[in-house]
């Protein structure tokens, strides 16, 4: 009798269809705090030249038939350079087989958190930075509960971070918090007794990051942004613009080797699928000095700069 043979595809690609892949950036757009806030724009392959004005023209009045004056104004150009961010992730073949439809979800959500968090990391902190500019290297901060037991309390030193920025003509838009801020804000109130920080989620494609309302401006709290003691960041976030180019590319491969916890592995001996998803971010920090950082702990010192 014909013996039959059962065979089996080690091709996962049709669990990774195209129309899938844009969804990975607006889950990336949902989680990143700095990309709520920045200004993104159009950024093609070969960059993009950003004109920044070095010298303000001025107007002046004239009399009738008087001469009219000369004034000048100066641009510059800033140049936003696409850079590769990428990650691998590996799970077993049977996960996959056993259901692909969740494994994309799952994949998509930490593919989506990896990438938000490379990001926020990269313009916040510097944290492997390919964009220069970070924006802890402003000097101005202000460490929140400094204030606490004195008139305006949470809500004086928040004001500390906008008298800051305006002391240097600065402006404030809006706000990057942590989470770990919220136990602070939300125990402050302003001055006519209402709740500083005031969330206003607009739908549920904000869940991840949380907005809301702090002095006025817009606040978006989220997680990623802490770092040390610096749990947020005020400042004029037009300031920042950042762009992507196209959308995710990926590769698939159930055989290639996976550098795993520092060691090489190879998938097709221990029945894994590796899935590489790169993409091309760019970013510019026209200003670092138009945001001021505000950190958590004790001093003596409500705010400080220094030029």
């Amino acid at each position: 009798m014909a013996q039959t043979t059962a065979t089996t595809t080690s091709d996962f690609s049709g669990f990774l269809r195209p129309e899938i892949s844009q969804a990975y950036f607006s889950e990336t757009r949902k989680r990143s705090t700095v990309q709520q806030l920045a200004r993104e724009i159009p950024l093609g392959i070969n960059g993009q030249a950003i004109p920044v004005s070095t010298v303000k023209a001025a107007a002046g009045w004239v009399s009738e038939g008087g001469q009219k004056p000369t004034t000048e104004s100066g641009l510059a150009l800033k140049t936003v350079q696409p850079q590769k961010i990428a990650a691998i992730s590996v799970v077993s073949a049977e996960v996959v087989r056993a259901n692909p439809g969740n494994f994309m979800q799952i994949l998509r959500d930490d593919i989506a958190e990896a990438m938000a968090v490379a990001f926020d990391n990269a313009v916040l902190h510097g944290t492997g930075s390919p964009f220069g500019e970070n924006l802890a290297a402003t000097t101005k901060s202000v460490a929140l509960g400094t204030a606490a037991g004195t008139a305006g309390g949470v809500y004086a030193d928040v004001v500390a971070g906008l008298q800051a920025l305006v002391d240097d003509s600065k402006k404030l838009t809006g706000f990057a918090l942590d989470r770990a801020a919220e136990p602070i804000l939300l125990s402050g109130v302003d001055g006519n007794g209402r709740p500083l920080f005031v969330e206003t989620p607009l739908a549920e494609t904000t869940t991840a990051v949380t907005p809301g309302r702090l002095i006025g401006r817009p606040a978006m709290l989220g997680d990623n942004v802490k770092s040390g003691n610096v749990v947020g960041w005020g400042g004029d976030w037009s300031q920042i613009v950042w762009g992507a180019v196209g959308g995710i590319s990926y590769k698939v491969s159930t055989e290639a080797p996976v550098t795993i916890g520092g060691t090489l592995v190879s998938l097709f001996e221990n029945n894994l699928v590796a899935i590489l998803a790169e993409a091309e971010y760019g970013c510019l920090i026209n200003d670092v000095e138009a945001f001021v950082k505000y950190t958590s702990g004790s001093g003596t010192l409500s705010a400080k700069t220094s030029k």
